[in-house]
């Protein structure tokens, strides 16, 4: 009797430790998907990242790098201690799963509440962005990300190449005769901006930002959706 039960234990103790390794692997897959959205977030925006007012939606990305990259060391040590079955490696295991579960649901939290005023902040940020700081001195970074903007959305201004027409580049002698910048135009050639034609130029109803913060808005989604999602299922 004794020996069955022994027998019955062992049984068990070798179910479970499958069971965490099967938990294991999946949870060492789910830390590199999380790592890859941030890093293609980062990649796909990090263009666009001058002409945004807040630090949340990069810091977001950040955030879930971090944690894949802890999720996949963690499932490392959780192999090793497995197969050792070292439970002091097991403890560590287990504390760092619930930090990562911190991590992940603040990045997750923050992508949320960031896709929430993500509008207001591309409204208000953007035009000023145009009017005061295209092209002027120091703005480097920030003139190349609203020409990589226009170029890749295929959009003119904030909100129609109208806007342009308040800008302090387009005002002053540097533009030379410019309407719009040559970011603006379907085929950019030097001083392409001095035609404004819609035959010339890209013209879209509601401009740079509306197609802006549709992508972004999918990226914060994203985010949001896996950093929380990735988060339960850890905590289960």
């Amino acid at each position: 009797m004794a020996h069955y039960k022994a027998e019955q234990d062992d049984w068990l103790i070798v179910y479970l430790k499958y069971l965490l390794f099967v938990f294991n692997f999946f949870f060492w897959v789910g830390g590199a998907a999380v790592m890859a959205v941030g890093v293609w977030t980062l990649v796909e925006k990090s263009g666009y990242l001058s002409v945004l007012a807040s630090s949340t939606f990069a810091a977001s990305a950040y955030i879930l790098i971090f944690a894949g990259a802890l999720v996949m060391v963690t499932g490392f040590l959780g192999f090793g201690a497995i197969i050792r079955e070292d439970r002091s490696c097991l403890s560590t295991y287990f504390c760092l799963l619930l930090v990562i579960f911190l991590v992940e649901l603040v990045a997750g939290v923050l992508a949320h509440m960031y896709y929430q005023r993500l509008s207001d902040e591309l409204k208000q940020h953007l035009s000023r962005t145009l009017a005061e700081n295209y092209r002027q001195p120091g703005a480097s970074d920030l003139t190349t990300s609203v020409d990589r903007l226009q170029q890749d959305f295929k959009c003119c201004g904030s909100n129609s190449s109208a806007d342009w027409q308040h800008s302090a580049y387009i005002l002053s002698r540097e533009a030379e005769g410019r309407r719009v910048p040559d970011s603006c135009c379907k085929t950019v050639v030097a001083r392409c901006g001095q035609r404004a034609h819609p035959s010339n130029i890209y013209k879209v109803e509601g401009g740079c930002i509306t197609k802006l913060e549709q992508f972004l808005a999918d990226h914060l989604l994203l985010m949001g959706a896996v950093g929380i999602g990735v988060a339960c299922l850890q905590r289960r």
